[in-house]
């Protein structure tokens, strides 16, 4: 898949341009749907599949106090969406500058860029723009004008609800991951860099990778049996979600530390993702580093143990 960060990047050759627009966050089942529509448009005309998205999720530049958590960082998206058969990506530049562009100025730059467009999809109740002044009616208006066709496509429904990117932060944040995982289409997983910690693990024998969650989505604090994925092998993990009372009795913020079993080796600034299996424990305080390690050891035990 193409990737570009600039719709005036966007060259197709004559061919014409079938769009999904939208954030995209999870890119859960409803998601799907839309980036599939654009494909399968881009294939019954002998055009050019693109999905339009932002680098950050718009609150963030225009409603930073209710901005949430991301369900997937930049990267993990884009191999999602790249996995669905997309012939390019535009990853837009959020700011407060392109927050303040007009719905319609922005579609009506999409076409005065001379780009022949068949087609864009959305979801049925997507809004865009300054002041959300861009919605499928809108769409609609400069499709008749400009001659091209629109799929605002209906939410997809489970148990009777509506998928969305709300309702899979709520399920993570419950630790109703196989709920989560089917809205996504595909297992919850939790995906970032390896950063470097204390050091502390490695003192007391149980060196962990410390994972960046920084705007991330993250499980309920506890104690999980994971798979990590990393350097494209997987390995069973111990996993502790939370604010480290053993060590940390300020609570800073949420920490996530992996302990790779039968692991050695120097994965810093290497992405990771970890799927979780089980969770074993909660978080506890502990009254030494002793009695720490030896319930970290009885934790990684059990790992071993979980189907």
């Amino acid at each position: 898949m193409n990737l570009l960060h600039r719709t005036q990047e966007l060259e197709s050759g004559g061919r014409p341009v079938c769009l999904a627009i939208g954030v995209f966050d999870g890119v859960h089942l409803g998601h799907q749907q839309v980036i599939r529509r654009a494909v399968s448009d881009a294939a019954q005309h002998g055009g050019q599949a693109v999905v339009i998205t932002f680098d950050r999720h718009p609150d963030a530049v225009v409603a930073p106090a209710r901005v949430p958590p991301l369900i997937y960082p930049l990267g993990k998206k884009l191999s999602v969406i790249g996995a669905l058969g997309p012939e390019t990506a535009c990853v837009v530049h959020f700011d407060k500058a392109f927050s303040q562009i007009s719905g319609e100025e922005f579609i009506r730059g999409l076409w005065r860029d001379g780009r022949p467009i068949e087609s864009i999809s959305v979801g049925g109740s997507f809004t865009f723009g300054w002041r959300r002044s861009g919605n499928v009616a809108l769409l609609e208006a400069l499709g008749r004008e400009l001659n091209f066709a629109v799929h605002g496509l209906a939410e997809v429904s489970l148990d009777g609800q509506p998928v969305s990117s709300t309702r899979v932060r709520e399920a993570v944040a419950e630790g109703r991951f196989g709920l989560a995982g089917q809205m996504l289409g595909r297992p919850y997983t939790l995906c970032g860099k390896v950063v470097k910690g204390t050091g502390l693990g490695r003192q007391i024998g149980v060196p962990t990778a410390n994972l960046d969650v920084t705007g991330l989505l993250t499980p309920p604090s506890g104690v999980y049996a994971a798979q990590a994925q990393v350097r494209g092998r997987t390995h069973l993990a111990a996993v502790n979600v939370g604010c480290r009372p053993t060590v940390e009795p300020a609570a800073p913020k949420i920490a996530v530390e992996a302990h790779l079993l039968d692991f050695v080796g120097d994965i810093y600034q290497e992405e990771m993702e970890l799927a979780f299996l089980a969770k074993l424990r909660e978080e506890h305080k502990f009254p030494s580093l002793a009695a720490l390690r030896e319930q970290i050891l009885s934790d990684i035990a059990r790992v071993r143990n979980v189907p």
